[in-house]
């Protein structure tokens, strides 16, 4: 299977499996009650769902700098992240572990592609090139957002 389906299926698992977990997670049981207020504050629609922008980190072109300068670039990348996310725009962001041509993922809980296009060139690794961006939009749990919350509580330290 290619790269680009693989990942997507990949991703369209992921998804699937965070709209279980948060279900679960949320409500305690697999007998989840509907909670309308919640519900209304996710942004979710009738089926628990919100649509959002899916990005696709890959590597860039430009990954020939050195040790230091490749260090401060991360360091300011994950500023970037940090700041998105406090924000409200990132409600999702992970590195993939297998050191592949696909570095992670941000999911944006935003209208339209462009408006993730405009908050991706934010982010100083792009703006060097070391990273490059490939967008999409995304239907999935509206549970996502609730993510960066419950992190917050597992973290004993930052990144």
């Amino acid at each position: 299977m290619p790269l680009k389906s693989w990942s997507l299926a990949t991703l369209l698992l992921v998804g699937l499996t965070f709209w279980a977990c948060a279900s679960v997670a949320e409500s305690g049981s697999e007998n989840a009650i509907y909670d309308p207020q919640l519900a209304e504050a996710l942004g979710a629609d009738q089926y628990g769902m919100h649509k959002y922008v899916l990005a696709l980190l890959k590597a860039g072109p430009n990954r020939d700098q050195d040790k230091a300068s490749a260090a401060e670039l991360q360091r300011a990348h994950m500023a970037n992240i940090q700041r998105l996310a406090d924000e409200g725009v990132l409600v999702l962001a992970g590195p993939f572990l297998d050191g592949g041509e696909l570095r992670g993922i941000y999911i944006f809980d935003v209208d339209t592609v462009e408006e993730a296009r405009k908050l991706t060139e934010t982010d100083p690794a792009i703006q060097a090139g070391r990273l490059v961006m490939e967008l999409h939009p995304w239907y999935g749990s509206a549970a996502v957002k609730t993510v960066n919350g419950v992190h917050g509580k597992l973290a004993q330290q930052s990144p």
